[in-house]
């Protein structure tokens, strides 16, 4: 397999920068959108670590984790695009410093 040739550390390190970019994404960015892939990035990160550990300590519960994580990022995107689309509706732009309050 792959993961016998490459050490778990260099997964560990690629999981730790995606995991910083998807950080600085949130705390730079007023775009909703940008919001969106950000927290993406961070639940990647966070799949990678799992699936290397679980290979590390040969057991599956990582990878089942990684599913339900999976299943929660779709649920994130679904309920984040809503709540995008009613802020384009009512402020005609996705900026989340715009938008204090979703009144009418």
């Amino acid at each position: 397999m792959v993961l016998e040739t490459v050490p778990a550390e260099y997964y560990l390190v690629l999981s730790a920068a995606v995991f910083c970019i998807g950080l600085f994404g949130i705390l730079t960015r007023r775009n909703a959108l940008m919001f969106l892939m950000s927290v993406e990035l961070l639940l990647n990160a966070a799949n990678i670590n799992l699936v290397v550990f679980a290979f590390y300590w040969g057991e599956v519960t990582g990878q089942v984790f990684v599913l339900f994580t999976m299943a929660l990022a779709a649920a994130e995107v679904a309920i984040g695009i809503g709540i995008i689309l009613v802020l384009h509706r009512n402020f005609d732009s996705v900026d989340v410093t715009e938008a204090a309050t979703l009144r009418w």
